[in-house]
C-alpha cells in the first residue's frame, strides 16, 4: 500500500502564505495535514478548474483557495497559489 500523497508549496504560494494573517494561516496548514497529507485520494477534497486552468485543482479553506497541480506519478500535491476567493483566480 501507498505512503499517501506529499504536499509541497512552491516558492509562490510560501510567498502568498506570508501575506495571511495568523488565525487563517494555522486553519489553512492544520486544513492541508488533516485532509492532503499522506491523503490517497487528494480529489476528493477538491475540485477541478476548468479552462486554461484545467490541469489544476484548488482546495476550498473557508474564504482562501489553494490552487494545486497533483503529481500522481512522483505522489506530489504541489500548491501553486494560496489567496482569498476574490483574487486567487486572476
Amino acid at each position: 500500500m501507498s505512503a499517501g500523497y506529499k504536499v509541497v508549496f512552491t516558492k509562490s504560494a510560501r510567498k502568498d502564505l506570508k501575506k495571511i494573517d495568523n488565525v487563517q494561516l494555522r486553519f489553512i496548514k492544520s486544513w492541508v495535514v488533516k485532509n492532503l497529507e499522506g491523503c490517497e485520494n487528494p480529489r476528493l477534497h477538491g475540485k477541478s478548474l476548468v479552462g486554461d486552468k484545467k490541469d489544476f485543482w484548488r482546495y476550498r479553506v473557508g474564504a482562501y483557495r489553494l490552487i494545486a497541480n497533483i503529481d500522481d506519478g512522483l505522489i506530489i500535491i504541489e500548491i501553486v497559489s494560496v489567496g482569498h476567493r476574490k483574487e486567487v483566480y486572476k
